[in-house]
């Protein structure tokens, strides 16, 4: 989905995803919502509301990046691709080049694609993607030139909405409040390119996010959610540029009943371990 490389005030300093469903841990300790609490299986008002929430989040975004010509049609003349790709290196040298410091100059070929979808969704996915001049340099970075000042003007309005911000827990300006910090990545799982031409790709983008605050007076703990973007892609000026996409949940597999680990744990997480540069 979409949200960029750290945002200001001590955010995911890396290109890492929104859309993301936060569920409050129940049985946490006093002062510390992660505390060492399992995953909770029953419901309750408040987690309807943050469901609730989310769900108004994921539409508005969604429909902000999409602008008014709905999903495009795939390349013509391209032909599904049988099977899934190896996830083994092939031997292409990754790419060394950066736009914006996202990853640029992919190779012009099914690989390419791959590797420009799989980057450009951790970009997108970012918490750059709620500070006003990162977001502008991942938009112009990633979308075609036709198509990255509509876009732009949309993800400005959304991404700016104050009632928005204080649903998921920010201050007005985007940033984390004081001692929390602001979370939004998303891990690539996997890609497949199901349409292909020489100027044109079909791509789909399978990963996790991870989207929430993590500090020890947070409401909005950091959890994690499945996605497939599907990205359409166009060969413009020897690179692989972003023209639309659309999402749906899932895959998602069954959780596992794993302690959640304490609000310091995971900002130091965040803080210490970078994103990647995709490419194989």
């Amino acid at each position: 989905m979409s949200l960029g490389d750290g945002a200001s005030g001590g955010g995911d300093t890396e290109y890492g995803g929104v859309g993301q469903t936060r569920t409050r841990l129940p049985g946490s300790r006093s002062g510390d919502v992660y505390g060492g609490a399992r995953r909770g299986r029953s419901s309750s008002r408040s987690l309807v509301t943050v469901v609730g929430v989310v769900v108004l989040l994921i539409a508005a975004i969604a429909f902000a990046n999409r602008g008014d010509g709905g999903s495009s049609s795939s390349a013509d003349g391209g032909e599904p691709r049988a099977g899934s790709a190896p996830t083994a290196a092939s031997g292409a040298r990754p790419v060394q080049s950066k736009t914006g410091g996202i990853p640029s100059g992919f190779a012009h070929d099914q690989q390419g694609a791959e590797s420009a979808a799989a980057n450009y969704g951790i970009a997108l996915g970012s918490t750059g993607m709620f500070d006003a001049n990162q977001r502008h340099t991942i938009v112009n970075a990633v979308y075609a030139p036709d198509v990255a000042a509509a876009r732009q003007s949309a993800l400005d309005k959304a991404y700016s909405n104050e009632k928005f911000l204080a649903n998921v827990g920010l201050n007005k300006d985007g940033t984390a409040p004081s001692g929390e910090t602001f979370v939004s990545r998303i891990i690539p799982v996997g890609t497949k390119v199901t349409k292909y031409s020489s100027d044109s790709a079909t791509v789909e983008l399978w990963y996790t996010s991870l989207f929430g605050l993590s500090g020890d007076g947070s409401t909005n703990p950091v959890s994690e959610s499945w996605y497939t973007t599907t990205y359409q892609l166009k060969w413009i000026n020897s690179d692989w540029k972003v023209t639309d996409f659309t999402q749906k949940d899932g895959p998602v597999p069954v959780g596992r009943d794993q302690k959640a680990s304490t609000a310091d744990d995971m900002s130091k997480a965040v803080e210490e371990y970078g994103g990647f540069t995709y490419a194989r």
